[in-house]
């Protein structure tokens, strides 16, 4: 499918879809309690996901919406087979249009912040920069070996 063709939706749960995913980038996603918490989270959090052609799931972004004015990405997790192909784009997009239609102003994420060097993570952190997310701070919230990298995005 070409990057014009992905859409996003929001969708039911989709935990064992999560699950699959994960295993497909153990790179990003190495850490198995780190991994179950997100399974748990796709069952009761709001979930947007991006279907290939037949229907299978290849993104799932799940996100929350903290007050009124600001909501978060809080994971987001694409099949390896199609990275880089504008499901990732498509999910931010679509994400970003819903929250600025409830009235958020501001979308945050978080991801490993660049004092942990990483090559995947410093992918990471380009493709929410190309989305117009801009780095606000680091901190130790996941502990002093996982730096936190706070990015935000104006939507309003």
């Amino acid at each position: 499918m070409t990057e014009a063709g992905w859409r996003a939706q929001r969708d039911d749960a989709v935990p064992e879809d999560v699950e699959r995913l994960l295993a497909t980038v153990p790179e990003w996603f190495g850490r198995p309690e780190s991994n179950a918490e997100y399974i748990d989270d796709a069952r009761r959090m709001e979930t947007w996901t991006v279907r290939d052609e037949h229907g299978r799931v290849v993104g799932v972004t799940l996100v929350t919406h903290h007050f009124p004015q600001t909501s978060e990405i809080h994971f987001t997790v694409v099949d390896r087979c199609v990275h880089g192909g504008g499901v990732g784009t498509a999910m931010i997009e679509a994400i970003t249009e819903d929250v600025r239609a409830r009235g958020s102003r501001l979308l945050e994420v978080k991801t490993l912040g660049p004092s942990r060097d990483d090559s995947n993570y410093a992918r990471t952190r380009h493709f929410y920069e190309k989305m117009g997310f801009l780095p606000l701070e680091e901190t130790d919230l996941w502990g002093a070996d996982t730096p936190c990298l706070i990015m935000v995005k104006s939507v309003g």
